[in-house]
């Protein structure tokens, strides 16, 4: 039976993610983020979304008649009154900061480096790469992240590669990462 793999596909929930997904992308933890939504007023100390988190959109239960149901948080509406309340500063969050450096190295090149810039982006998740160019027109560098290179990923998580393998199973397919 052959290694086969499905195209990568942007998020089924659009920009709902979890505290965990918000988290990560500025750079704190699940519990710090989900303590910044309680200091917004978009969050109960029970974790639940405050009765305001709802009336603007900006969280969403999966199966509302259970209690102890998932809540997913819309990305763009959220972020925006985390700044605006001044609880999210306009700091560059980390992961942005190291794909930035990453790239920008990347675009110098090394001889025993042998990704290019390119190849390096398309591991990028979209939601980030309008921050990552930002920062590496910030820092001189002339690269810069197509989107649509990176708009089938919507995490940066490994692949799986598949190469000839002399003395591996029948199919001639080994898996790496």
């Amino acid at each position: 039976m052959a290694a086969t793999r499905s195209a990568p596909t942007a998020s089924p929930l659009g920009p709902w993610r979890s505290l965990t997904e918000l988290g990560r992308l500025q750079g704190l933890s699940a519990v710090q983020f989900g303590r910044l939504l309680i200091q917004a007023g978009l969050r109960e100390a029970n974790g639940q979304p405050s009765a305001r988190a709802i009336a603007q959109r900006v969280a969403h239960g999966l199966h509302a008649d259970q209690p102890n149901r998932q809540t997913f948080w819309h990305q763009e509406r959220c972020l925006r009154l985390l700044k605006e309340q001044g609880l999210l500063h306009q700091r560059t969050s980390p992961l942005v900061e190291q794909w930035s450096e990453l790239l920008a190295a990347l675009f110098i090149g090394s001889p025993s480096i042998s990704t290019s810039a390119e190849q390096m982006a398309e591991e990028l998740p979209l939601e980030l790469v309008g921050d990552v160019n930002h920062q590496l027109k910030a820092k001189g560098c002339p690269f810069q992240v197509k989107p649509q290179a990176s708009q089938l990923r919507s995490g940066g998580g490994p692949r799986l590669a598949c190469s000839p393998s002399p003395a591996g199973p029948a199919n001639g397919l080994r898996r790496y990462g």
